[in-house]
């Protein structure tokens, strides 16, 4: 069996009791490794099926759990949040993952180890990994100090009205172009990014944002801009 170079700083982060080196390696492989080694049989993505729909359902049982005054409307916009592809790439960063990806030659001169969807997807195959091997409790007290770490920042971003949406509707309604977002500054170590995003309105800079991923740089943007230009919200 080949094993991933780096995984001392990725086992830092993953539960004592995960000691399946076997099913770690599988999370880790992607196919364009497989394609170039043949004598790996199967790549990561049937982790990652699985992975997805044990993330939902524990965001969701967390969403639940946490916020019981809001509606379902809220619930449902905060979890496509937290499972979205750039944030779960931004949790993969902070666990140090990439480094001990299995990508094909190309891939990792292209970048791979450090491309989201990449990330996202070994993520979710690694949260479908621990729970094969040590079972669901495992990989809630895993996952959910990420979630606290984010909540924060994701919940101030997906407020009960949807802030790009009333932005764009405050410019349209006033004649001018669907607000541009535009990404300026990016700064931290791979594992903890920041992202800077200024919004524009015509060629006009309006307010910036910043956040663990664009698409919350981008919600903090519209956020700001619309304190700035006094919009009324319901």
């Amino acid at each position: 069996m080949i094993e991933p170079d780096g995984l001392a700083k990725l086992r830092e982060h993953l539960p004592e009791n995960f000691n399946n080196i076997f099913m770690l390696t599988r999370a880790l492989t992607h196919r364009s490794f497989v394609n170039e080694n043949r004598e790996v049989l199967e790549d990561n993505e049937r982790l990652e099926f699985l992975g997805d729909s044990i993330l939902g359902f524990i965001v969701a049982e967390w969403l639940y759990n946490n916020f019981p005054e809001k509606d379902e409307g809220f619930l449902t916009k905060v979890r496509a949040a937290l499972v979205h592809t750039q944030q779960l790439s931004a949790f993969a960063r902070r666990i140090d993952l990439g480094p001990s990806l299995l990508v094909g030659r190309g891939e990792a001169n292209a970048g791979g180890r450090d491309r989201d969807a990449i990330l996202c997807d070994a993520f979710e195959a690694l949260i479908a990994a621990i729970y094969l091997d040590c079972g669901l409790q495992t990989v809630k007290d895993f996952i959910i100090p990420l979630l606290e770490l984010e909540s924060e920042e994701i919940l101030r971003s997906h407020s009960e009205e949807d802030v790009k949406s009333r932005l764009q509707e405050w410019a349209q309604a006033q004649g001018y172009p669907a607000p541009n977002y535009v990404l300026v500054d990016e700064y931290g170590p791979d594992h903890d990014k920041r992202f800077v995003v200024v919004a524009m309105i015509k060629d006009t800079k309006i307010a910036q944002g910043r956040g663990s991923s664009k698409q919350l740089a981008e919600k903090n943007a519209a956020q700001n801009s619309i304190k700035k230009l006094g919009i009324a919200t319901l």
